[in-house]
């Protein structure tokens, strides 16, 4: 591993396969060309902070920052800052800010959902909490289950028609009315689109934020940065001192990098527009070149950690192949990235997802949703959990069969292997059918009443109900 080396572009080489890959030293800035069999590029989705795209932003005077990239050496006490944009970042910075602050204006150019902070409380662990952790048998395992449990029980809050859908609807209704109390910014920050169309985010203290006397909202579009402040398109001029930008990534899923195929095409201009991938690890016409949460994948359907260690074992799943099989080059056909994106198409039309909502979830408000899995997370955790290498061109470097070798087992050429290992008292053996691993690996049958902390707002029986619906 390198710190401060930077990959700025990977070409295929026709010769020896594989990538030729050129990296910027960041602290000599000395380029060097390296050569790798297969290319990872584990860089994810949230990887690359950009500034928002409003005319002017390099007239204003002030103080200039980004949540992204924050500047400690900034104070904010005492001073009057404005705050562009109320997604994830936006929600979590003004009620951190607030109190240090002689005004806040937050500028706000759409509605958003704020979820209910229930379960998402921000919580200091004390030190008999630590210590029982720590000394005490799965006391960790079995908190980190619950909340795991929790996180897994809320995929029924995406699909439209949905108990779970409906009643966190209601809810959520109900607490933003009761902490905004008031017709205006009801009416401008309570959305007409379903609940998890934008990202979720919990909101703790944000609401609240809004109302107090130190803090203002402009809702509407910024036309331009002047040198004191922002120039909306109510015609008002809004001068501050400090301006942050809460305006997020760059979500486009490109590399940030060039990606040349052997047929010459750059990834960077195959995924310009809509972002195609197969199960969010692989892009058709790029061999040997596997990805770390790309397009639709499930990074907003529940659980992300366990979704990215999927992906890593069906990598190494495949590596594995690669190295014992004689194989040269894999990259999935074009044909089977063409039926996974119809079927994704086809499934989203019935998701909260597909409602006319701007996310980053998707390239434009009516466009395709290119950034999550259709399916839930444990949904995409047994698709992952096979090789389907029907599914890929697979290159050989001369005889595919030329791995079998000189007819020799490996257990052969082991001296402390057991010779007769198929010779048992019972089968052993991991079940044969897809169904029968599944419920061996998820311990079927062995939960009674199920624990979890609730985020949606809905009750345990009403989240138990839920998952028994169907799409």
């Amino acid at each position: 591993m390198k710190t401060q080396h930077q990959v700025v572009g990977a070409t295929w080489n026709h010769d020896k396969g594989g990538y030729d890959v050129k990296i910027q030293d960041n602290s000599t800035g000395t380029l060097i060309t390296d050569h790798c069999d297969i290319l990872v590029n584990a860089g994810g989705i949230l990887n690359n902070w950009r500034w928002p795209a409003i005319p002017g932003l390099d007239k204003y005077k002030g103080v200039l920052l980004h949540t992204a990239n924050w500047d400690d050496s900034v104070s904010l006490e005492g001073k009057h800052v404005g705050l562009i944009g109320n997604g994830s970042s936006g929600i979590q910075v003004l009620p951190a800010i607030r109190d240090k602050c002689a005004k806040v204006t937050t500028f706000i150019r759409e509605p958003t959902w704020v979820s209910p902070v229930q379960g998402l409380e921000q919580h200091r662990y004390s030190e008999e909490e630590k210590k029982e952790f720590a000394n005490k048998p799965n006391a960790l395992l079995e908190y980190r289950k619950v909340v795991e449990t929790g996180l897994n029980g809320q995929f029924g809050i995406f699909l439209k028609g949905n108990k779970i859908n409906q009643e966190t609807h209601k809810h959520m209704l109900a607490q933003m009315k009761q902490k905004l109390n008031d017709p205006f910014l009801e009416s401008k920050l309570i959305p007409d689109w379903s609940v998890g169309c934008r990202r979720l985010t919990p909101g703790v203290n944000y609401l609240e934020s809004l109302t107090k006397p130190n803090v203002k909202v402009v809702y509407g579009e910024i036309n331009e940065i002047t040198e004191r402040g922002c120039l909306c398109d109510d015609g008002n001029e809004y001068p501050v001192d400090i301006l942050i930008c809460a305006t997020g990534f760059d979500t486009s899923f490109k590399p940030r990098f060039p990606v040349v195929a052997p047929s010459g095409e750059d990834l960077q201009d195959k995924w310009a527009k809509d972002p195609e991938s197969y199960l969010g690890v692989a892009a058709a016409g790029f061999p040997n070149y596997l990805i770390f949460l790309g397009p639709n994948c499930p990074i907003g359907n529940g659980p992300v950690l366990s979704a990215i260690e999927a992906q890593a074992d069906w990598m190494c799943q495949l590596i594995d192949r690669f190295q014992t099989t004689n194989m040269h080059t894999f990259s999935p056909k074009e044909e089977a990235v063409r039926d996974f994106v119809a079927y994704k198409d086809h499934f989203m039309r019935r998701t909260v997802w597909a409602d006319p909502c701007r996310s980053w979830y998707k390239p434009r408000p009516d466009g395709p949703v290119v950034a999550l899995w259709p399916g839930s997370t444990l949904h995409y955790i047994e698709a992952m959990k096979e090789l389907r290498l029907d599914d890929f061109e697979v290159g050989y470097a001369g005889n595919r069969f030329a791995w079998l070798g000189n007819g020799y087992s490996q257990t052969e050429l082991d001296p402390t292997a057991d010779w007769a290992y198929y010779i048992r008292e019972r089968d052993d053996d991991p079940p044969l059918s897809t169904a029968g691993r599944r419920k061996l690996l998820t311990k079927s049958g062995t939960v009674k009443g199920r624990e979890m902390i609730v985020f949606s707002g809905a009750d345990t029986q009403e989240l138990a109900g839920a998952s028994q619906a169907r799409l």
